[in-house]
């Protein structure tokens, strides 16, 4: 299974056989049978099952992290702002 750029096929890191793509949280390549599919996302996205193991297939701990990236500017900004209106006064 090669073409003209010299790729071949990618093998499963669990089982060697045919990968259907990359695992959502450790990125490493997953064939459909060690795979399980995530819950609690926009869409659907396939987790090895050593990750689905260690961590579950909730992305429940991922939205936190993007919301946790979004807020801490916002608060910081808010504290900035909240301490120079406490030194400069109205």
């Amino acid at each position: 299974m090669s073409h003209d750029d010299g790729g071949g096929f990618i093998a499963c890191v669990s089982c060697g056989g045919l990968a259907a793509g990359p695992c959502a949280r450790c990125r490493k390549p997953v064939c459909g049978d060690c795979c399980v599919l995530t819950s609690g996302g926009a869409a659907q996205w396939a987790v090895c099952l050593a990750c689905d193991k260690s961590e579950g297939r909730s992305l429940r701990r991922a939205w936190l992290t993007v919301f946790g990236w979004l807020l801490t500017p916002l608060l910081a900004l808010f504290t900035a702002y909240a301490l120079l209106y406490w030194l400069f006064g109205d």
